[in-house]
């Protein structure tokens, strides 16, 4: 019905990592890459400015010769894993070691429900969408049923849509370039059915999981499903709207990229980059206009404010503020309705994976995806009772959020986001802790957090009181330095944070680089993966990660391709221990334009769920393609490779041939 309205040019995957960046913190901070600079200087680990020779010679060709071979082997002295290595490389399927299946479990488009109506990409529907299982699959997580690690739940995020990969019939390719005709309602409607998160039941069969179609907990989560607000923000005027004058009950979440499993059995859903779904203006002196520019509201990358007015701020000025929190889910009652959690703050959420502290209260680390963003953590008030799911079920609403300061001296310290102490007071716009929790960000730049490169997944290991956090990428740094001489930091890179006294509850701690990304064998780069780190080894873009239940690191990635670093995304593992620690193998590897999300092992080790993410989304330069990619042209078809189907997006099930433990 809008097909008079002028073409817009197509929200790719570029356009959601330009939406992470070029960073909106306007503080004179110290960032980390100067704190690394200054600790590692004073250290006198490295001198002079041809520092990235120094670590990147450590890497010499014999090096590489034998990392290869001992990989080829699938095993490396020291390590904790062992398994043939994949080849790195570009192509339109995926790829796993060798003794391995990688079987895809779910598809967009895929039946939720018994009753639900096959997929058919050229006659989509809003009620079809809400039925079957979303498009852009991130986190994943598994919940066991009647304690077993064959059956339970698979909880799953569907972050963004990709109306150029989903719809036929509305790219337009001008000068090499594809446009997308204006926005439907019907469109706009499907995508967000297709937005949410997908409660499943699995089963293994035969050595083979397959969802369980009738069962009773499966649920469907879309952008317009009810929430309730709880927490300490929960019915502040500035989250109160027309069509909700109480400030408690939101309607949908989106965005949501990694997230959680909590020790009680509920899914947690992170909302990350809400700002792009507003369009609209506010006068510049509204009471929201300092708020909404510190987190890039309206990021106008969607247009559902023109069906919706709640996504258009000059009709619906608080409504931002409901967005940008963690989501609880309590998959144990599909009818339930889900709660976004105030006490953990508000920003660009990219996950919250928790674990038990020594005094049983329950820590969430969370990564605020921005350059020059920061690092959180959240403590819950109360503690965890095993014996007792519902008395677990509001600890979330209670607690303290705490951001990350990281210092020169290989210290950190967890500074309390806490109303009326420090900084956070009225006389600096804080009236309560609802204003604190509502403007998160500007609540931690007062305390003088330290800005990030776009700190993504957090993992705790609370066996060893250490966490691992992904820094993706920081491109916009424009000053090189002894340590990190890159004037841009492509590749990332990961910091090992250790507690004080093992405590993930602990308030002090200290820190170390565990690897910087890139590859190692140009100088250059100036990455520092160790010498048995192969070829095939190495990534950049570290984004979501996993601790296995034998403490063991794996590393999922987000923008490696054929130009790049020639190679696509995939799965490594890692090594955090002894001789080996900094050894990086190749496990798994998406097809072109994907990107790797989701890793999620089983508590006994024989499964490794992991979700591929917007394949075909590119493919420019490839020379497999070498043009734009879209619905009637894609660089890749997968998993169906059927001219009548699409590229989907899927969550695969990875095994070992032959049973047993991966990896």
């Amino acid at each position: 019905m809008n097909d008079h309205q002028p073409s817009r040019h197509v929200f790719r995957t570029s356009q959601l990592e330009e939406a992470d960046g070029p960073g909106l913190n306007p503080t004179k901070n110290r960032t980390m890459g100067e704190i690394i600079a200054a600790r590692f200087s004073r250290r006198g680990f490295l001198k002079g400015s041809m520092a990235a020779t120094a670590i990147s010679a450590t890497v010499s060709p014999m090096a590489i010769l034998a990392a290869d071979d001992a990989h080829a082997q699938g095993a490396v002295e020291g390590s904790v894993f062992n398994f043939p290595e994949v080849k790195a490389g570009v192509d339109a399927d995926h790829h796993v070691a060798e003794g391995y299946d990688a079987d895809v479990l779910l598809r967009w488009g895929d039946k939720v429900f018994a009753d639900a109506p096959d997929f058919d990409p050229t006659n989509q529907s809003e009620a079809a969408q809400e039925r079957q299982f979303g498009y852009n699959n991130d986190f994943v997580g598994f919940i066991p049923l009647d304690g077993a690690d064959d059956h339970g739940l698979l909880v799953v995020n569907h972050e963004y849509t990709n109306e150029h990969l989903m719809f036929p019939g509305i790219v337009t390719v001008k000068d090499g370039e594809i446009e997308v005709a204006a926005a439907t309602e019907d469109r706009v409607n499907i995508e967000m059915a297709a937005h949410g998160g997908t409660v499943i039941e699995i089963r293994k069969v035969d050595g083979k999981w397959q969802p369980v179609l009738d069962g009773a907990m499966n649920r469907r989560i879309t952008a317009k499903t009810p929430m309730e607000i709880t927490g300490p923000a929960a019915g502040h005027a500035r989250l109160q709207t027309v069509a909700d004058p109480s400030g408690k009950a939101a309607l949908g979440t989106i965005n949501n990229c990694a997230g959680g499993v909590t020790p009680w059995g509920t899914y947690i859903m992170a909302e990350e980059n809400f700002h792009g779904y507003f369009i609209g203006e506010l006068p510049a002196d509204h009471a929201e206009a300092r708020n909404y520019e510190r987190v890039g509201v309206p990021g106008a990358n969607y247009d559902w404010g023109k069906y919706h007015d709640r996504f258009d701020i000059s009709k619906e000025p608080n409504e931002p503020n409901r967005f940008g929190w963690i989501v609880e889910v309590d998959v144990n009652d599909p009818t339930s309705t889900p709660k976004k959690r105030t006490a953990l703050g508000r920003f660009k959420h990219e996950g919250a994976e928790s674990a038990l502290t020594k005094d049983g209260r329950v820590v969430f680390y969370l990564g605020d995806d921005e350059r020059f963003d920061y690092v959180y953590k959240f403590v819950t008030a109360g503690k965890y009772n095993p014996d007792d799911r519902a008395a677990n079920m509001d600890l979330l609403d209670e607690g303290t959020l705490y951001v990350a300061r990281f210092d020169e001296g290989g210290n950190v310290e967890w500074l309390p986001l806490v109303h009326g102490e420090g900084p956070l007071t009225a006389e600096n716009g804080f009236e309560s802790q609802a204003d604190v929790l509502i403007e998160t960000r500007r609540a931690a730049d007062l305390l003088e957090a330290t800005p990030m490169d776009r700190p993504e997944d957090i993992e705790p290991n609370a066996e060893t009181g250490r966490a691992y956090v992904m820094l993706t990428n920081n491109t916009k740094r424009e000053e090189a330095n002894a340590a990190n001489p890159r004037v841009d930091n492509a590749f990332g890179h990961i910091v090992e944070i250790v507690e004080e006294g093992g405590d993930l509850a602990a308030t002090k701690g200290t820190w170390e680089i565990l690897v910087k990304c890139g590859d190692p064998s140009i100088a250059e780069v100036g990455a520092t993966f160790s010498t048995a780190t192969t070829e095939d080894g190495w990534f950049g873009m570290p984004d979501n990660c996993a601790v296995d239940s034998d403490g063991r690191l794996w590393v999922s990635t987000d923008g490696n391709s054929p130009g790049k670093t020639g190679r696509t995304d995939g799965l490594w593992a890692m090594d955090t221990e002894g001789s080996a620690r900094g050894t990086s193998r190749l496990f798994y590897r998406v097809p072109v334009g994907a990107e790797m999300c989701g890793p999620c092992p089983t508590a006994d080790l024989t499964t490794f769920f992991v979700a591929v993410q917007h394949p075909a989304d590119g493919g420019e330069d490839w020379d497999g393609h070498g043009r734009p990619s879209y619905y009637e042209d894609l660089s890749t078809r997968w998993p169906d490779f059927d001219d009548a189907m699409p590229v989907r997006p899927s969550v695969v099930a990875i095994t070992k041939q032959g049973g047993g433990k991966i990896g």
